[in-house]
């Protein structure tokens, strides 16, 4: 059997039901393609609920803990500071599926966002990629933009934490020499190299906020959001059932704002006239940006098959978290006040919104009807946070499954890619050390004993995975999942969920089942004990049963 080649698709930011073949009214054929011509969707596929671990459970296999990004580097807390698994970087307890890969003859290509380190010992280069170009940082203005700061203002630290820092193999590029033609996305693209026997990592940053997409792409959906978020929520989620990708009874959960007052914040029938065309207009963005990043996919797919590759390629398109729906709304509670800085030096009048010279976002009320029927969004524990759309294509896999029915509801995570690419590649992880320190067993599982029919699941009934991110807490076990969401977006108590039930997790069960509140919690310290989980108490590591 030939080895295949990999090709590994992460979107940034994007929800459930944000593609075509998940339900979106977004135009997303190329991205469907992978789904119906012989691939696979995923209903139950899971990340961390943030880029950045994502990004080091899917190129380590195992927890994002032990990988380096115990909490992310923007918001590593003080207590976390010099312990080992919160780095900040992609760290040298694990074994990169980008070097192991070259290890085994591959050669390694990345483009897009990397935010596993930012010092060069930590760039892509240095980190397994034979060739890459890559935007460091977790976020930045798409098209290259930053404005002149006048002396003695301060920039906000989500901005300062957000630089243009472009830098390709060794060599950083400064803003002014991107060009006047650039734009992420198509960027992006253009620097994907797919050559020889390969695994290709494709980046992008988009969907992530600033929202901001070229005008031809956002016309298209110009009127398309004028009846609010609610209305699309239902909409995707009839559409969701549909498909069968949720269960006829799925009910959604409602929308969970920060309370902050902000105008994207606030229900869709509080906000005036001009309120809701700022509104539906920081959507129409959006949805342009999807469109773009899906017609820039088509690019690399007609690339394959030029060159004889598609079918010997295995292709996986994800999202890193659920739909961005807290961060800058949240922004007055945490760390200051970022709107006086956008109105100084920003364009948001309503024909500018989507420019290289705007900076919107489009806040939880929109995220939840991407995230629908799932509780919450980007952040969380909770299913909106961490489950996203998953889709696989390789045929010498995916062919028979596909054929039998092209949706598969068996639950998996971030960390089962690594080891299944291996399996493929003829490759294994190294052991105990690599290249003379020591690394972290795989915590994933392969899918090729699943997909080739040889086991009846991924994961058994048995088998517990827990998240943790921000505080919030989750484990799960089969169909049951235990969650900890502090207030005021949750309760501050742990709550026990029927995920096959309640898939929206509303109706909080632990009362009528306190065995298996305990058992999942007691998973839930092996977990912490496994993985270096650090802390505050009460709520790490010990049974919250109240």
């Amino acid at each position: 059997m030939l080895r295949p080649n990999f090709l590994v698709i992460v979107a940034d930011d994007l929800g459930f039901s944000d593609v075509g073949a998940f339900g979106s009214e977004i135009k997303t054929p190329n991205i469907d393609r992978l789904a119906y011509d012989g691939g696979l969707r995923f209903t139950d596929f899971h990340a961390a609920a943030a880029c950045s671990p994502t990004r080091s459970m899917l190129l380590s296999g195992t927890d994002n803990h032990i990988a380096g990004i115990g909490a992310m580097n923007e918001n590593l807390q003080e207590f976390q500071k010099g312990k080992p698994g919160y780095e900040g970087y992609l760290n040298d307890r694990v074994a990169p599926l980008s070097e192991v890969l070259q290890d085994y003859g591959y050669k390694t290509y990345m483009s897009g966002k990397w935010h596993l380190g930012l010092s060069r010992d930590r760039w892509p280069v240095k980190r397994g990629f034979d060739r890459s170009y890559s935007l460091l940082p977790g976020a930045a203005n798409h098209y290259g933009y930053e404005p002149q700061i006048e002396e003695g203002d301060n920039q906000p630290n989500i901005l300062k934490s957000t630089p243009v820092f472009y830098v390709e193999d060794d060599k950083a590029i400064a803003p002014k020499d991107l060009g006047k033609d650039f734009y992420s996305t198509d960027r992006t693209t253009s620097k994907m190299i797919l050559r020889s026997l390969f695994f290709a990592y494709l980046a992008f940053s988009a969907p992530h906020w600033p929202l901001q997409a070229p005008e031809a792409d956002v016309d298209d959906y110009r009127g398309v959001y004028d009846n609010g978020p609610e209305h699309l929520r239902d909409q995707r989620l009839g559409k969701l059932k549909e498909l069968g990708l949720v269960p006829e009874h799925a009910v959604p959960h409602p929308t969970v704002a920060p309370p902050t007052g902000r105008m994207m914040s606030q229900p869709w029938d509080t906000l005036t006239e001009n309120e809701k065309k700022t509104s539906s207009r920081t959507m129409e963005v959006f949805a342009g940006m999807v469109q773009r990043m899906d017609y820039q996919i088509g690019r690399v797919i007609q690339q394959l098959e030029k060159t004889g590759d598609l079918d010997n390629t295995l292709i996986l398109f994800m999202s890193d978290n659920g739909a961005e729906g807290m961060l800058m709304e949240a922004l007055p509670l945490i760390a200051g006040d970022i709107f006086a800085h956008v109105e100084k030096y920003y364009d948001n009048s309503l024909d500018n919104i989507g420019r290289g010279n705007s900076y919107v976002w489009y806040g939880p009320q929109w995220a939840n009807s991407s995230t629908a029927p799932s509780r919450l969004y980007k952040g969380f524990s909770s299913e909106g946070g961490i489950r996203v759309p998953f889709i696989l294509r390789y045929p010498a896999l995916t062919a028979q499954k596909s054929q039998e029915s092209n949706t598969e509801h068996s639950f998996a995570t971030v960390m089962d890619i690594y080891p299944t690419l291996l399996q493929l590649a003829g490759a294994s992880h190294p052991g105990k050390t690599y290249k003379g320190h020591e690394v972290a067993p795989v915590r994933g599982k392969s899918w090729v004993p699943y997909l080739t029919s040889a086991k009846a699941q991924i994961h058994d009934e048995n088998s517990a995975v827990g998240w943790e991110l921000f505080g919030r807490l989750a484990v799960r076990k089969g169909i049951w999942k235990a969650t900890y969401i502090p207030a005021p977006y949750g309760p501050d108590k742990w709550e026990l969920f029927d995920l096959k039930a309640d898939p929206g997790e509303l109706n909080d069960i632990s009362e009528d089942n306190k065995e298996k509140l305990a058992e999942l919690l007691s998973d839930w310290q092996e977990y912490v004990a496994e993985v270096g989980v650090v802390g505050q108490a009460p709520e790490y590591g010990t049974l919250v049963l109240d």
